[in-house]
This record gives C-alpha cells, structure tokens and sequence, in this order.
C-alpha cells in the first residue's frame, strides 16, 4: 500500500474530542478511545498537500464554490454509485447532524412525529426531541446476527402516529447494514403511500465490504428523488471531519427551498475554505487512497471477528456490511447495561459506545470503532479479554 495504515500517530494535545476530553467527560486520562466515528489515519497525501498550498497562501477570507468544485462532487457520485446529480442540487452545511435539524424543522411542524429506525445514531433522537417533535421508534429485527428492517411494525407507526418525516440510516450505523435496493424501495414506498418526506443519511456510503454494494436511495426512481433528501459528505471516507463540510442533494425544488430557507434562517451561508478545498480535491484524487483504505478496514473487521472467536467466545460480531463501526453483541455475558459499563470503562478502560444511547433494543451491545491501526485494535481487545478474565471482575 502507498498508505501506511499501521503507523500509529499521537493525537493527544491536538485538541481531539477522542483523545483529549476523557477527563472532561468523567474517564480516565488513559482510556483508550474507540468511540467517535473518525479515523486515527492521517487524511490522503493529495488533501494535505493543498491545505498546505492554502495555509502558504496565508488568507482566509470569505470563500465559497465554484462550478471546479460542483465537477467534482458531480463526477464522484456518478463514478462510484451512476448517480447523475445537477450542480443546483447541492447545498452545503457545515455537517450532516445540522442538516438533519434543518430537515426536521423545514418538513415538519413542532409536535409532529417523525420516525426512525432503531437502534440508530443516537443524534437522529436529539434533532428530533431537541426540535420540540415526536420521536416514533421502529425497532430493526435481529435474527441470526443478522438486522432486517419490520415492514409491518414501521407502517403501523406510521399511520398510527401520522408521522411527517422519515430520518433513515444508510449504510446504517450502528449496526452495519448496507440496505438492499429492494429494502429501500419497500421504505420508499411506504413513504410515498403515506405522503412523507424521507431524509437518507448517506454519510458512509463510500465505506463498504466486498460483496456489498450501497444504492443511493435517491438514484433508485424520479418518484423516490422527488421526496427524498439525501445527506453525503467527505467526512467518514476521508477523515476529514473536522474541517466542516456536507453535501445535501436535494432535486426536489420545494423541498429545496424549504431546506435552504432553514439554512439561512440558521445563519449560515458560505463553507468552511479548508473544507470545500478538502471535498474537492478529495473526490478529484482520493479514490486510490480510499481503496486502499478499505483493503485494511477489512482487515481489521476479520481481526476482531477471529479474535472475539477465539478469546472472548461470549462476546458476537455483528458482521458488518458497510462502515468502520463495529456493533458487539454483549448479552451472553448476562451483564445488567450498568455492569456491562463497568467492565468496559473501568474494567478495560475503554472509551466505547454503550449500545443504550442508540435506543432502548441497543441494550446489552457496545459499538466500537475499528478505523486505527491494528495494533491499538489489538491493544483494545486485549484490555477486554483481560478484564473478563479478571477474578476481580468475575468476584
């Protein structure tokens, strides 16, 4: 590989929510993190090498695209997922989280439903909530170790609830799922039956396994595009989160309307410049990195599972489709969620996701982020094993 992925580079003092906040958030100062979604890999070379051109430059006035950058996202999505897309389409957010918000606010009234599909990225609950609307929770159905989405039980909150709006995950985090084109028809449909908007969440569509492909829920029918309103960025598949910058694909020209009418009620209005150039030239240059990547992402997912097999029997993969987010079935431990924290903060002292904060049927899982090289991996592992193994712990 071009890539060293098993490079391990200090991220302490650089101001990183992973690395340096664990006492500000009740942890020990030397946890080992693996819970927030980015990646402990350096950004591609291509990336850094034109923020250092800008930085040179040294002036960081107002800043926003032009038809260069429109190219580039453009040409991404139709290479990688024959998604044709017009440049009036996009409309930029300094994040995916806010563009949710905006979504709930511009498509619904306060007091209203909207439904997701649990367990799910726990911000999904607080742009909801937060918003003064009604959450409605249809539980995913595990089956094997395998999540499928319960058609019935999602159309029976839907009509019972009159929900307004659909917030959908896709790939899905946490549970690794990359949807089949004809799960997503069965949800767009149900969305067209019931006269309601649906925003996809796209953000880890680049971030998938061999033998998977991602369909772009807005790529599957005009009908389907016309009420969809899809949230993409650069951010998971690049590793540059930091740097503030989404794409929100809207064809819709009413919806469009509505969303950027929140936008700039919001405030916002020009992107961050190190982010728009960090798009751009990560969609014109990236893609061998990115392959690359997923070559050791795989790796690390074939690690864990062979390791869990192995040392810690009692602890299951959930075999992941897409993302670099693992979901870790804990409940042959016969742990309550509070001793199952216990053995993993204090215990181990690792910093993970405790499976509740995605919805109550996350109880008894912990998502754990694979994105970092092997050896931290291992480390992680090892800190778990041995905490299980402790006669302390099983005292």
């Amino acid at each position: 590989m071009a890539t060293d992925f098993d490079k391990v580079i200090n991220r302490k003092g650089t101001h990183s929510l992973k690395y340096d906040f664990a006492t500000v958030r009740g942890k020990k100062a030397d946890i080992l993190p693996l819970w927030v979604a980015d990646m402990d890999f350096q950004a591609p070379k291509a990336v850094r090498e034109r923020l250092f051109e800008i930085v040179e430059h040294g002036i960081f006035g107002y800043s926003d695209t032009l038809e260069d950058y429109f190219r580039a996202v453009k040409s991404w999505y139709k290479r990688r997922f024959d998604w044709e897309i017009e440049s009036d389409w996009i409309i930029k957010t300094p994040g995916i989280v806010f563009a949710l918000a905006m979504a709930v606010k511009a498509y619904t009234e306060p007091g209203e439903s909207v439904l997701m599909l649990q367990p799910v990225y726990y911000p999904f609950r607080e742009v909801i909530e937060d918003n003064g609307r009604k959450l409605i929770g249809s539980p995913l159905k595990l089956e094997d170790g395998h999540y499928t989405i319960d058609f019935e039980d999602m159309e029976k909150k839907i009509r019972e609830n009159a929900v307004k709006l659909l917030l959908f995950c896709s790939p899905h985090n946490p549970v690794g799922r990359v949807w089949k084109r004809e799960e997503l028809e069965k949800v767009a449909a149900l969305c067209l039956k019931y006269h309601d908007t649906l925003v996809s969440d796209e953000i880890h569509s680049d971030i998938v396994y061999k033998g998977h492909k991602h369909q772009m829920m807005a790529s599957i029918s005009e009908e389907i595009a016309d009420i969809t309103v899809t949230c993409t960025a650069p951010s998971k598949t690049f590793n540059v989160a930091g740097l503030q910058l989404s794409n929100i694909i809207i064809s819709n020209p009413k919806l469009r309307e509505k969303f950027k009418h929140e936008v700039m009620q919001a405030g916002y209005s020009q992107p961050n410049l190190m982010g728009m150039e960090a798009c751009q030239t990560a969609y014109e240059n990236g893609e061998e990195w990115l392959e690359e990547l997923l070559v050791y992402l795989q790796g690390n997912v074939d690690f864990v599972r062979d390791y869990l097999k192995q040392e810690i029997p009692k602890i299951r993969l959930i075999e992941p489709e897409g993302t670099y987010l693992l979901w870790l079935d804990c409940r042959e431990l016969g742990l309550s969620v509070e001793e199952l924290e216990h053995l993993v903060v204090d215990e181990a002292n690792l910093w993970l996701d405790p499976g509740f904060i995605f919805g109550a049927v996350g109880e008894g899982f912990e998502r754990i982020n694979i994105a970092c090289p092997r050896q931290t991996l291992r480390q992680a592992m090892n800190q778990l094993r041995d905490a299980l193994n402790a006669e302390a712990f099983l005292n």
